[in-house]
């Protein structure tokens, strides 16, 4: 038996824009495991790009910002699909137009817009979902590393993963009411993505973190698709409610010394 047992199972991957994104990746590691994946990205136009790079993958449309869509999501899906061995969720957007600005300046529309489509949206979902999973399924969401630390470009965007950290919680004790589901994220570091791409000043961040791994090597996505996957299996069954960190060691080395002695000699 394969370790993970996903032959015969299937689950529901969202948020996938091309093939660097977490989902892709996410969706080529369970598909490996001979699990049935099925794919929900944000438009038509979308489908037809992300049909280029999965061709025979079943993929459905839904904008999450619009709760009719989601309600039409499970309609439309209910009739091919009976149940999901689990979710992904790996969905996230900050309107960093116009450049840069200190947090301060932060507008509001924007602060809303990014916690509707990057947190609520795990609400909407998994409330939506709730009869089409199975009884042990598991959900899995996207986090970073550390909401406590300021970094500058990540912005508004850090204190909206805080609230996706503390919303897995409230969803596993609600959910634990009426089954035994689970809700976890992966909390990763810095990883080259087309999405990471968009935030300003975002590649010195990333070259800089690289070096702080324990092992200056940068974050691969696909290490983290791996978690995911096991944050999906019942190997990880006794895990709910929690923020699963990959960072390669990021986090616990601020005080490497060969970064210190650059920073020193500046």
């Amino acid at each position: 038996m394969d370790f993970l047992d996903f032959a015969d199972k299937t689950f529901l991957v969202f948020g996938v824009a091309n093939k660097r994104s977490v989902a892709f990746s996410v969706g080529q590691v369970l598909s490996e495991a001979k699990a049935e994946v099925v794919y929900v990205v944000q438009s038509p136009e979308m489908k037809e790009s992300v049909s280029k790079i999965l061709p025979d993958a079943d993929i459905y449309t839904c904008d999450v910002e619009r709760e009719n869509e989601i309600k039409k999501l499970v309609e439309d899906i209910s009739q091919k699909h009976s149940k999901f061995n689990g979710i992904v969720h790996s969905i996230a957007f900050a309107n960093y137009e116009g450049g840069l600005k200190p947090f301060h300046e932060t507008r509001k529309q924007d602060f809303l817009q990014s916690v509707d489509i990057s947190c609520y949206s795990l609400i909407s979902i998994a409330n939506a979902f709730k009869d089409l999973l199975a009884e042990k399924a598991s959900v899995v969401t996207m986090s970073i590393s550390t909401t406590r630390m300021a970094a500058e470009p990540y912005s508004f965007m850090a204190p909206v993963k805080a609230a996706l950290d503390s919303t897995i919680c409230f969803l596993a004790k609600s959910f634990s009411s009426f089954s035994q589901i689970r809700f976890n994220s992966v909390n990763a570091g810095l990883l080259k993505t087309s999405a990471s791409a968009g935030i300003p000043g975002y590649l010195d961040y990333y070259l800089y973190a690289e070096q702080l791994t324990l092992r200056k090597k940068a974050l691969d996505t696909k290490e983290v698709a791996n978690t995911v996957a096991f944050l999906l299996s019942d190997r990880s069954s006794g895990i709910n409610a929690q923020g699963i960190i990959v960072d390669c060691g990021m986090s616990i080395n601020c005080f490497d010394r060969d970064i210190i002695n650059k920073v020193m000699r500046v």
